[in-house]
């Protein structure tokens, strides 16, 4: 009796690595910006980093400038909820504000993209996402010195002083010699007595 040969069945797909979403596009832009500013974020140089080709990005963004809008968009929301929401069960204002200016201090990536994104306030999308950011900030502080039971005038001139000294800290930090850690330590604690109500 003959028996027909057993079907070979198909080899197995070679395996695929997960597909890369929006949000890993936006996050790799955001990582250039750190690194090498705003103008650097380019699809090809992107696609390279990530290991794909430009048909990736294509899936997700019609264009360069909407890549940079959601790396815009991600940035503002992930620093939302990664500084200040993160402080929220914090019920007394003046730790509140140690914990802050304690946190603020000890990043390093969310200050190279803010700076870089400072040097870019001519692009359209750049600058309303940066006048947003600095509002909520501002808007922040002064609550929090007004908790600290400060006035309405001093909490809001005390909160544009803190945001002044921030920025211009940034601004200052590429041209003057590196901090030790102490020193850089001992520069906190000194902003935090001056700035901070007693």
């Amino acid at each position: 009796m003959n028996t027909l040969p057993a079907p070979v069945s198909p080899p197995p797909a070679p395996a695929r690595g997960p597909r890369l979403s929006a949000a890993d596009w936006a996050q790799v832009a955001l990582d250039v910006i750190a690194e090498q500013g705003v103008s650097a974020v380019a699809v090809e140089p992107l696609a390279r980093r990530l290991g794909v080709t430009k048909g990736s990005f294509y899936w997700h963004f019609p264009s360069r400038d909407a890549l940079l809008q959601a790396a815009l968009e991600r940035w503002e929301e992930v620093e939302q909820q990664q500084v200040f929401g993160s402080l929220e069960d914090e019920p007394d204002p003046r730790e509140r504000l140690r914990r802050l200016f304690q946190l603020v201090g000890h990043e390093t990536k969310p200050h190279a993209i803010y700076s870089e994104l400072l040097k870019a306030l001519e692009h359209p999308a750049v600058a309303p996402v940066i006048l947003r950011v600095s509002q909520r900030r501002l808007d922040y502080l002064t609550a929090s010195f007004r908790q600290a039971g400060l006035g309405r005038g001093e909490s809001q001139n005390r909160a544009r002083l803190t945001y002044a000294a921030y920025v211009g800290f940034l601004q200052l930090r590429p041209h003057q010699p590196k901090m030790t850690h102490e020193e850089f330590e001992e520069y906190l604690e000194h902003v935090i007595n001056t700035l901070i109500p007693v």
